[in-house]
């Protein structure tokens, strides 16, 4: 499809059998099923570079850029570590920047293995997402104990949190969708060239 919306997940988690890529992989099922086509990057696939503030010009440092570039909508998912998401994540989102991220939709998954889910990880991910000026969507996924939400071959067993899932991979599709929509264009372009403060003088 010549117009169709591309959205990526980010895996933030390297264990096998991982609860974050099956949670990430139904979010992105969602995206598919509004209409994006969508691609999983699962982070162990990757030999990433420790961030040390310069510029990392490794092979896969430079294929996740371009990966990320290319698309309109991202998903982060990543387990809850000690009250803030992982260090794996982290690192990945530190070699990128506002090339990624600006202007882009963003939606949240998180998991955790106890009662109180990865509500700290995702608020802390928010304040990533300003930071990089993308547009974080409302609807986020937290899901608790995720060894009893997952079976062994990683497939939703609570139809309750499929549904949460699946709605924040729709979310991100649908807002990145408008946000490349003629009309959004439009705007836009208005808005830019709109007179500052309009009304504003003192009187």
């Amino acid at each position: 499809m010549k117009d169709q919306i591309k959205i990526v997940g980010i895996c933030g988690s390297l264990r096998e059998g991982s609860y974050t890529h099956a949670a990430l992989t139904v979010a992105l099922r969602g995206a598919a099923e509004a209409g994006a086509q969508t691609q999983l990057i699962n982070l162990r696939d990757y030999k990433l570079p420790f961030c040390d503030g310069g510029d990392a010009d490794s092979a896969d440092a430079k294929k996740l850029r371009a990966e990320v570039s290319a698309a309109q909508g991202i998903i982060l998912a990543t387990p809850e570590y000690h009250g803030g998401f992982s260090g794996v994540l982290k690192n990945a989102l530190d070699l990128m920047g506002f090339d990624e991220f600006e202007g882009k939709m963003i939606g949240l998954v998180g998991i955790s293995g106890g009662a109180m889910g990865a509500f700290s990880a995702l608020n802390t991910l928010r304040t990533v997402g300003r930071a990089v000026h993308a547009w974080v969507v409302p609807e986020q996924a937290s899901v608790p104990h995720a060894s009893d939400v997952f079976d062994d071959a990683g497939h939703c067993k609570d139809p309750r949190v499929e549904k949460r899932l699946k709605e924040v991979g729709r979310q991100v599709a649908k807002f990145a969708g408008l946000m490349a929509s003629d009309q959004a264009k439009e705007f836009l372009k208005l808005w830019e060239h709109s007179q500052a403060n309009p009304g504003g003088e003192d009187r």
